[in-house]
């Protein structure tokens, strides 16, 4: 049997993402449609509301350096937030994960702190470490990272196949072997799928904790602001750009998740 040409392969690569991503590009191409000519012309939306897209454009490449700094400062808010919460809830997760009845103890305390509104903590951290200060943001992003990373860590961490397990224990292989041989690289699936939810949690975390103070030029409060003096089209370029943050950020975990679960079996099948 003759091999197939390098070229039908890559012809065959191309046409199925093509079919991946043509729904997606056509679902966007209606509603900036509908955003800029059914909703004002047709269903009469006032600009209060939702401006027209063309007016948000431009108002955004108006305030393109207004933007971009608040973007950056929001930004990196959220990273860091992103980071501290992350990795504390992963810490966490392997200590829960070791010394299950401890576990079992706190899990009804991590509960009830993650049921707290992020908008009654967002005062306390402002009066923890300033209102001005960008840690009060860090926080709050890191606050509402923590929780769904621990639950997904500890739950790839504990969902092992036994045998893996009993294998590993008759080759009379210590606790902390079996982490790093099993439980964790079986519980990467499951990281990844917290970290892709709480990127978007930390932008969410670090926008609203700019409500409550924050730097003059973070995308939190210019929305405010903007609102407030009736600009409400930089407000929506505001938004606009934090939603392109969250793509972004998220897309950046989903890269990196490829390329360190290329061994998996549902990233291979994503891929083809």
């Amino acid at each position: 049997m003759s091999a197939v040409p390098a070229e039908v392969g890559n012809d065959r690569d191309l046409a199925a993402r093509i079919r991946y991503w043509l729904p997606a590009v056509v679902v966007f191409a209606l509603g900036l449609a509908a955003w800029q000519w059914i909703l004002p012309d047709v269903l009469h939306v006032q600009s209060y509301l939702l401006p027209r897209f063309s007016d948000v454009a431009n108002a955004l490449w108006d305030g393109r350096a207004e933007l971009a700094e608040g973007a950056w400062i929001t930004f990196k808010e959220a990273v860091a937030g992103f980071l501290l919460g992350s990795g504390v809830a992963f810490v966490s997760a392997l200590v829960l994960a070791r010394w299950r009845p401890f576990g079992d103890a706190l899990m009804p305390y991590m509960i009830a702190a993650n049921a707290i509104p992020i908008i009654a903590f967002a005062p306390i951290t402002n009066a923890w470490f300033g209102i001005l200060s960008p840690w009060s943001k860090i926080v709050i992003a890191a606050v509402l990272c923590f929780f769904p990373v621990l639950v997904n860590t500890l739950r790839g961490l504990t969902s092992v196949n036994p045998e893996s397990i009993e294998l590993m224990r008759s080759y009379a292989a210590r606790e902390s072997a079996v982490f790093r041989r099993v439980r964790i690289p079986s519980s990467l699936p499951f990281v990844f799928s917290a970290l892709k939810v709480a990127c978007v949690l930390a932008m969410i975390g670090a926008v609203v904790g700019d409500y409550f103070g924050g730097s003059t030029k973070a995308l939190g409060v210019l929305i405010l602001s903007s609102v407030a003096l009736s600009r409400f089209e930089v407000a929506w370029a505001a938004i606009l750009v934090a939603s392109v943050l969250g793509i972004l950020f998220y897309a950046a975990i989903s890269l990196v998740e490829r390329y360190a679960l290329s061994w998996h079996p549902s990233v291979s099948r994503r891929g083809t």
